[in-house]
């Protein structure tokens, strides 16, 4: 990043701060994807908070990123699903950082919801509530039922549409170059996107202006009308659009193919995420059926008498491996991150799931506005 365009995203960042700083600053943990842009937005969460450590995504840590985080006074702590699946071990953690405070937590995938209802009546301050950035989280958060505390979610926020749809063509750009580095092409295959909501929707149309044939598979009933609607074919079962499709693109941030599915492959096939493996795909027992064998940069197959598949990044969000840069329009989403911080130091919400208000989305677009539309 030039020197002036991280003097204008620090500008940027620390005008949002400015009018959502609240009266009392809160304690936070931030859990984030450490990409190159991501100190600017780090140190606006600063401003808001008493930011007591950064909880980097593991997939996703620029080194250098990091160093600047860390050079700026912030704590790195290790992330893992385990840390806060166990709820005596999130407690001893919290309570290590930020004992007796008010806390906040920033959350990116639902980390915190395992062991949410735990730390909030152990820990000896109070969680004040949590941000959640996506929609693998929020329905994480949603599908615990009564909560403990309130969660502010952006995932639905139409400030995350443009971020959303750019992401799309990210996951698309870095599939076909991984294909394209062995010689195949997206144009000519069949694709199964398996999830129909705003990104798989995106990715879907996405490649079906690259001249691929598109299947549809998505749990939710509804989500499979939306997508005939649109055009395109939509599987009756997972399996049925397994059996057919060349490339496999995983996008419902939870589990899309058990161990059993990936049989049902054609060969050749290549399967791609747009999130973690540990969320989207249960590859723990492929070891004991497949020899894997990495046959190029970022590419493995997984061969077995007589299948074969290929498993681009490892199953992680393949668009990581190319930086997944979606432009300006990712600091509209982090300011209202920071923003919905705010709100929730400022108390008043009821523990439940909620929103911040269209008047704040409106101050964060024109804000954005003045700084990005240039």
């Amino acid at each position: 990043m030039e020197a002036g365009e991280r003097a204008r995203l620090d500008a940027y960042f620390t005008r949002i701060a400015s009018r959502f700083s609240p009266a009392e600053r809160p304690a936070a943990f931030l859990i984030t994807h450490l990409l190159p842009e991501r100190p600017a937005f780090v140190r606006g969460v600063a401003c808001v908070t008493d930011l007591r450590a950064v909880l980097p995504k593991p997939k996703s840590v620029h080194a250098e990123a990091q160093r600047e985080v860390e050079r700026g006074g912030h704590v790195c702590d290790k992330l893992s699903r385990d840390l806060f699946a166990d709820s005596d071990r999130a407690v001893r953690y919290i309570e290590t950082r930020a004992a007796g405070r008010a806390v906040v937590l920033l959350d990116v995938g639902g980390y915190f919801a395992p062991s949410i209802e735990e730390v909030c009546s152990r820990f000896s301050g109070r969680i004040i509530g949590v941000v959640e950035d996506t929609e693998n989280g929020h329905r994480r958060y949603a599908g615990l039922g009564k909560l403990p505390c309130p969660v502010v979610s952006v995932a639905r926020s139409p400030l995350k549409e443009p971020e959303d749809f750019l992401v799309g063509q990210s996951v698309v750009f870095s599939t076909e170059a991984l294909m394209r580095s062995r010689g195949d092409i997206l144009h000519g295959r069949t694709a199964l996107v398996i999830g129909f909501g705003k990104l798989g929707s995106s990715i879907a149309r996405l490649l079906h202006a690259k001249g691929v044939r598109v299947t549809v598979y998505d749990v939710d009933p509804v989500r499979r009308t939306q997508a005939l609607s649109q055009g395109f074919t939509v599987a009756r079962a997972l399996t049925n659009g397994l059996e057919d499709a060349g490339l496999v693109l995983c996008a419902t941030g939870a589990l899309s193919l058990r161990g059993e599915d990936f049989g049902r492959l054609r060969n050749g096939a290549y399967v791609a995420t747009v999130t973690s493996s540990e969320d989207e795909l249960e590859l723990a027992g492929l070891a004991d059926v497949y020899e894997r064998t990495q046959v190029g940069p970022h590419i493995t197959r997984y061969l077995t008498t007589g299948h074969y598949f290929y498993l681009l990044n490892g199953g992680n969000a393949v668009n990581f491996l190319h930086g997944a840069s979606v432009g300006p329009f990712i600091f509209l989403v982090q300011a209202e991150i920071i923003a919905a911080s705010a709100v929730l130091a400022g108390g008043g919400l009821c523990p439940g799931m909620h929103e911040i208000g269209p008047a704040d989305r409106a101050t964060i677009a024109a804000t954005w506005l003045d700084y990005f539309n240039q």
